[in-house]
């Protein structure tokens, strides 16, 4: 696919059980009005000042050099910065296509916080990805979108997203939204783990959305 492979890490072996459980749980419905605890909190939470980008120089290099506006979080779980090239930042790429991916991430014992922020310069289309098994003792490779299993669209900080729960290459066991902006596709995602929970995760997904910058080339 375009920007980045998968990053090489370990899971926790609790993950995917957390992953299938959560979804069953909180089911399309819950995904799409954002949980109801989510859901309370976004009613109770107070009128926030306009976001920033807090490290705009790192932002601004990168629309730069793919040629499209590219969203800054001004907001992400502590103790992650955006800081690109930061002490959180894992992940810096940008493919010959111009996709690229920018990865945060925060781990201890058993334990992550990761955010991937990507975009498709020119491209609305979901990519398609490498799906590699083992058929037979032998390496079987197909083509999957990188991103599936829609669960249903919803306006989050003035985006219209469309949340997907199975995802490939660094997004796997994330919560991916999708969205698309003058002829270019892009994804916010944070993997589904301790310490957070589905419904706090979908929590962080809606505020780093209304946190995000947009930064346009220069």
């Amino acid at each position: 696919m375009g920007a980045g492979g998968p990053p090489d890490r370990r899971y926790h072996p609790g993950v995917k059980g957390l992953l299938t459980a959560a979804l069953v749980l909180c089911a399309a419905a819950l995904l799409a009005s954002g949980c109801g605890e989510t859901k309370k909190a976004e009613a109770a939470a107070p009128a926030v000042a306009k976001p920033t980008c807090a490290y705009p120089a790192g932002w601004q290099k990168l629309a730069n050099k793919v040629g499209v506006a590219v969203y800054c979080p001004g907001w992400l779980p502590d103790p992650l910065t955006s800081q690109i090239g930061g002490r959180w930042n894992n992940i810096d790429s940008v493919s010959k296509d111009r996709s690229y991916l920018i990865g945060f991430v925060w781990q201890e014992r058993d334990e992550e916080i990761h955010i991937n922020l990507r975009g498709y310069p020119g491209v609305t289309k979901i990519p398609n990805c490498r799906n590699i098994e083992l058929v037979g003792g032998k390496k079987h490779v197909t083509s999957v979108p990188c991103f599936a299993d829609s669960r249903g669209e919803k306006t989050v900080g003035g985006f219209r997203v469309t949340t997907y729960t199975v995802n490939q290459d660094a997004d796997q066991w994330h919560l991916l939204y999708a969205w698309r902006h003058d002829g270019t596709l892009y994804t916010l995602s944070e993997h589904i783990a301790p310490p957070y929970t589905l419904p706090r995760i979908v929590q962080n997904m809606n505020r780093m959305m209304g946190s995000l910058v947009q930064v346009q080339p220069h």
